[in-house]
């Protein structure tokens, strides 16, 4: 049988013993009926992932207590998606794969064309559905690392979170100058490891917004001729991006 793997939502480092609440209990002992001294694996989403035994399960929580440590690769590069709000459930397939595919952290923002644009209570409750999306991604495709959910914030915001070494795209269908290829093989850009990457809502950016995202040091991409949904280029745009330089890469940089 395949060992079960659990997500840590606190960090492990430095710990012997851990206790995970209500969902994992549920987890182990309904679904998969574990019992006591069964093994399992547990990882906290910040790298580190251990070989581990149930310990007692009580009524609102189960302890682990963690053995060996296992091995995990360090990340080559780091992955920020911004991505304009959908409409419908498309960003719960959006957050799924892009955390599959290694991406860091998501921004979820408010775009002018933006159908299901979410505030106040509502946005908060949606990022909190989104985090356990992400969460339940990294068990599933074994990775050590969860990726974050962040607050949701207005375009402006969004373009001006960005600081450091960043290589920072904006994804257009209007743009005929400059693909993610061009971009990507540019030696100008050879050593970056931080990737800041933004994609629109179902009908674009306007200009204005293109124009602002500029302003603020943005490349303006695109992905060619073929218009894509966008929870399609989404995960394609991922790809590429960790395909050229990242988990997927075979490259020595």
């Amino acid at each position: 049988m395949t060992i079960p793997r659990i997500y840590s939502p606190e960090s492990l480092e430095n710990k012997t013993n851990c206790e995970l609440e209500a969902d994992n209990l549920k987890y182990l002992k309904q679904v998969m009926r574990l019992k006591q001294g069964d093994r399992i694996r547990i990882f906290d989403g910040f790298g580190l992932e251990f070989e581990a035994v149930i310990k007692e399960f009580y009524a609102k929580s189960v302890l682990i207590e963690l053995g060996q440590k296992i091995p995990t690769a360090e990340k080559e590069i780091c992955v920020t998606l911004a991505q304009a709000i959908p409409k419908a459930g498309k960003m719960d397939t959006i957050v799924k794969s892009a955390a599959e595919l290694g991406t860091d952290v998501i921004i979820p923002f408010n775009a002018a064309r933006s159908i299901g644009c979410i505030a106040g209570e509502k946005s908060s409750l949606k990022v909190a559905r989104w985090q356990k999306i992400a969460a339940e991604a990294a068990r599933s495709s074994h990775s050590s690392y969860v990726t974050k959910i962040s607050k949701v914030l207005s375009f402006v915001d969004m373009l001006t979170i960005v600081s450091g070494d960043t290589l920072k795209l904006i994804f257009w269908e209007e743009e005929s100058q400059k693909s993610i290829k061009d971009v990507l093989t540019d030696k100008a850009f050879i050593a970056i490891r931080n990737f800041f990457v933004v994609i629109g809502p179902e009908g674009g950016f306007s200009k204005d917004e293109i124009c602002m995202a500029k302003e603020n040091g943005f490349i303006s991409v695109s992905l060619g001729k073929q218009i894509l949904k966008v929870e399609t280029a989404t995960s394609a745009i991922i790809s590429i991006i960790q395909y050229e330089k990242g988990i997927f890469s075979n490259r020595l940089l």
